[in-house]
């Protein structure tokens, strides 16, 4: 019966209004997404809006306004789990998280919808929708002018490919042929790289190095024991 008591008129409009707004909003920031065929687009930018909107409005009526202040913070850090998973790494590059930040950006207009603060979510959706559109030719033309090298951050790792079974063993020759040579590693990576081999991965703390030189290192590395490939990759990093 508790159910039926918990029936209200009035709040069920004001939260239809609220889901309302949560789809409409999501969903001009998401078709901005879908254009350009991101990996989050339409529906997904909406249902992180709807989400956060039914658990703010949920809390705002059990509790007040309390605890729809409670449940919001649960809704940022939910947004950024789910963030994290649209963000790829492929070869040192990292991908996704302009699309990871607009869901949190849905999911922010979705729970202002959902507190009843419908200026505050329609004006959250523009600044979104001007962050991802307005501010695009900017960074076009930023990126079309030469590089500046001292003013960027390189980030120079070196992979070998080596057999599954004598990971432990390629790996401290790796090392060693690095550190005889002069580089120092700030991080080393494994991954699996197909059935039976690992790609090892040492990222150097040397900024800047020889490309002659490294292309050498890794001529020789490529001869080593246990290795049967070796390259080397520069990245720029934020």
């Amino acid at each position: 019966m508790e159910a039926l008591n918990n029936i209200n008129l009035a709040s069920l409009i004001d939260t239809s209004i609220s889901l309302s707004a949560a789809f409409v909003l999501g969903g001009l920031i998401g078709l901005e997404r879908q254009f350009r065929q991101r990996t989050a687009g339409l529906r997904t930018n909406i249902l992180v809006a709807l989400g956060a909107a039914i658990f703010v409005d949920a809390a705002n009526r059990l509790t007040g306004h309390e605890g729809a202040v409670h449940v919001m913070a649960y809704v940022v850090s939910g947004i950024g789990f789910l963030g994290a998973g649209v963000i790829m790494r492929e070869e040192g590059n990292v991908r996704g998280i302009n699309t990871a930040a607009t869901l949190w950006g849905s999911g922010a207009v979705g729970a202002c919808a959902g507190a009843d603060l419908l200026l505050e979510a329609c004006l959250g959706t523009i600044f979104v929708l001007a962050a991802n559109t307005l501010l695009r030719p900017v960074v076009t033309l930023i990126n079309k002018q030469p590089l500046d090298m001292e003013s960027v951050e390189v980030t120079n790792s070196i992979y070998i490919i080596a057999p599954k079974h004598a990971q432990k063993i390629a790996l401290k020759q790796f090392i060693e042929k690095l550190e005889s040579a002069g580089y120092q590693t700030q991080d080393v990576e494994v991954h699996q790289f197909g059935a039976d081999d690992v790609e090892i991965q040492a990222v150097l703390t040397d900024s800047a190095v020889e490309g002659a030189q490294m292309d050498a290192l890794i001529e020789e590395i490529s001869n080593m024991d246990y290795v049967t490939q070796a390259y080397w990759s520069p990245s720029t990093t934020d």
